[in-house]
């Protein structure tokens, strides 16, 4: 006997709510690159100021005089996470936006959410080839393009997970 496979079991489509997540992290995105970048070259000069600093005092509010060493280890740690965590999801929705088949789309996605640029930057920036709409529509299939990847990718299940 032969199995049919559905079209919706081989190409997923995401719910509004993944799309919206999707739209989150990519209004993140050039936040988190650039404190990926700030930790990358100045993790040295973090850990020493966590170590020597106040920061590492007041990670627990109740106790006072908390031990500074542990509470710095603690804070670098919880630093190396929130990095690895940001390097996860910037590298994938990289990959999602470099798969968006619609050239403009992926230019639109690319200019907008990965550069940082405001929507009013994206429009001039695209002022002599499309339309305002044009460029709000081709940033809304980006963004479901996206979505669709990460939702074949498996990601929002991890993600889930880990929330």
């Amino acid at each position: 006997m032969a199995m049919v496979w559905q079209q919706d079991e081989l190409f997923p489509t995401a719910s509004e709510t993944e799309i919206q997540r999707t739209k989150f992290l990519l209004c993140k995105c050039k936040s988190m690159l650039l404190l990926m970048n700030d930790y990358e070259k100045f993790t040295r000069d973090m850990q020493q100021v966590a170590t020597d600093g106040e920061v590492a005092r007041r990670i627990d509010q109740d106790e006072l005089h908390a031990d500074k060493t542990v509470n710095a280890v603690i804070l670098i740690e919880k630093q190396r996470w929130v990095y690895e965590q940001y390097q996860l999801y910037t590298g994938v929705i990289r990959r999602a936006t470099s798969l968006i088949q619609d050239k403009e789309a992926r230019d639109a996605i690319q200019h907008r959410y990965i550069e940082g640029h405001s929507f009013k930057e994206t429009i001039l920036f695209f002022r002599y080839g499309l339309s305002d709409s044009t460029i709000r529509r081709k940033l809304d299939e980006g963004i479901r393009s996206i979505s669709n990847t990460l939702k074949l990718m498996g990601f929002f299940e991890k993600d889930d997970e880990e929330v």
